[in-house]
């Protein structure tokens, strides 16, 4: 109460009801009932599973979060700290002038920095200040990695200060163009990840939302933070494929660092010991191999002059070209169209990728581009066994991959791309795309007509593949929930 006896604004975030105290929402109990019809006991296990102690943790508060009195607050701005949107605005005005006198002694804060003040006349002790990135989706992952740098400095932050209670506002704001679901769901992880690994001395962590955002914060909770073991097992086949590393950070391929066991040495036991293994300790190229003039073999090649080994030599090579373009170009914008990604494993424990063919407009993109896109994911899959499913889901003309493309691709991936893909699943094929891929695998490629297997219900790939295991579209499911029903309405 203030002076005169009126009630405060501020807020007391003991007094909001915590995460694991809410019920489930009634739209969810219909999802629960044909998740459970269609998952096991002996499910896969979920990357985010039930903790009540995490959940005790987090709270969903549907307000100004100017007005939370707790530990921190954070706000968001911009590179200056002079950022005009509706959260800054409120914070500088609840706080006093003395913040604004403040800001400017910080001299700015980099994208992805935090950087704490006092509260001045808020309720919090303190605020820290952080700044989202701008959303492009030509820099896709340099966004991604920067929203996760200001969830994961502002947790490190409340951590190192010992503050037992922060409160987060959405932080990266329409303003700067980020997708609110893409940015919750790397907010979620990230505190997630950090109270597992980093946060005991963290008592309370609130996401403060409007009614715009609420409903996209309590749709995700449960991905993340389920309040059950049935919410868990429900919620498993929502969570994305891109969940990132064990602290929550987005995982970028090309950035991992590849360490071969005691480099320069042969095993002790090895009992042959020939040049070519010599030689494969210094590299791969060709004036590391000592090989002859490369174009008197490639025309000794069209001659039909050159053995088998010497060809395969050739086509390693030129593979080992695209994959090293394939690692140095900028593929954000294909890798935008989440038209190819990994999920779970199939009956027999392989690794499937799933391409969905509504999410390649054929017409409008870099063809080159997009195969250079698929080398580049596929290349540290293929070096074992896996499985491919492909989406014809409501594809359209657009959509349709050409014979000639499909060919180079074939020919040009290397060898352990074919030897090693054990099963094709073709999801919702046409009559039309039955026969090319009839005429495809026939006449134009060698050993792939066993593996294409037409699937037409999403019934018969779950026989090899659960569906805990597979990421699919929400139109996919859409599409085939009306088919069946279709079909058995017309059996009746």
């Amino acid at each position: 109460m203030d002076p005169l006896g009126a009630r405060s604004q501020f807020v007391e975030v003991q007094t909001l009801s915590t995460w694991e105290r809410q019920p489930d929402s009634e739209g969810e109990e219909t999802e629960k009932e044909y998740t459970d019809s269609l998952v096991s006991q002996e499910a896969f296990p979920s990357p985010f599973p039930y903790r009540e102690d995490i959940n005790r943790k987090i709270v969903l508060y549907n307000g100004d979060v100017a007005l939370l009195n707790c530990t921190a607050i954070v706000n968001t701005s911009n590179e200056t700290l002079t950022d005009k949107n509706p959260i800054s605005e409120s914070i500088l005005l609840h706080a006093g002038p003395e913040l604004r006198d403040e800001l400017l002694k910080l001299n700015g804060c980099r994208t992805g920095e935090a950087k704490m003040t006092k509260g001045f006349n808020l309720a919090a002790r303190f605020i820290i200040h952080t700044v989202g990135p701008k959303y492009k989706a030509k820099y896709r992952t340099a966004a991604e990695s920067s929203l996760y740098s200001c969830y994961r400095n502002v947790m490190q932050l409340a951590k190192e200060q010992a503050m037992a209670s922060v409160a987060f506002c959405v932080v990266s704001t329409t303003k700067r163009g980020y997708a609110l679901e893409d940015a919750t769901h790397i907010a979620f992880r990230t505190v997630r990840r950090f109270l597992e690994n980093h946060g005991k001395s963290i008592e309370m962590v609130v996401f403060a939302v409007t009614d715009t955002e609420e409903p996209t914060y309590r749709k995700l909770l449960p991905l993340y933070y389920p309040r059950s073991e049935e919410e868990e097992r429900a919620s498993l086949p929502l969570i994305p494929a891109d969940i990132g590393n064990s602290e929550g950070e987005p995982v970028v391929p090309e950035r991992q660092i590849r360490i071969a066991e005691k480099p320069g040495s042969l095993e002790d036991d090895c009992e042959e010991e020939t040049l070519d293994s010599d030689l494969g300790q210094v590299g791969n190229h060709a004036f590391a191999r000592m090989e002859g003039d490369v174009d008197k073999q490639r025309k000794l090649i069209l001659q039909g002059q050159l053995s088998d080994a010497t060809i395969h030599k050739q086509h390693q090579r030129n593979y080992n070209r695209w994959l090293c373009r394939a690692r140095a170009e900028d593929l954000s914008d294909i890798a935008a169209l989440k038209a190819l990604y990994q999920t779970g494993v199939d009956m027999c424990g392989r690794t499937v990728m799933v391409l969905v063919g509504r999410n390649i407009p054929v017409t409008l993109i870099d063809m080159e581009k997009a195969l250079l896109y698929f080398i580049h994911v596929m290349d540290h899959i293929t070096v074992k066994e896996y499985a491919m499913v492909y989406f014809h889901t409501l594809t359209g003309e657009h959509n349709h991959l050409d014979s000639e493309f499909l060919k180079k691709l074939y020919e040009i991936v290397d060898a352990k791309f074919k030897k090693n893909l054990r099963a094709f699943y073709f999801v919702h094929p046409s009559f039309r795309s039955k026969v090319s891929t009839w005429f495809f695998t026939r006449f134009t490629v060698s050993g792939m007509k066993e593996k294409v297997h037409h699937v037409e219900t999403l019934q018969q790939l779950f026989t090899c593949i659960l569906p805990e295991q597979i990421d699919i579209p929400p139109f996919i499911l859409e599409y085939d929930a009306r088919v069946r029903a279709y079909k058995h309405h017309s059996r009746n």
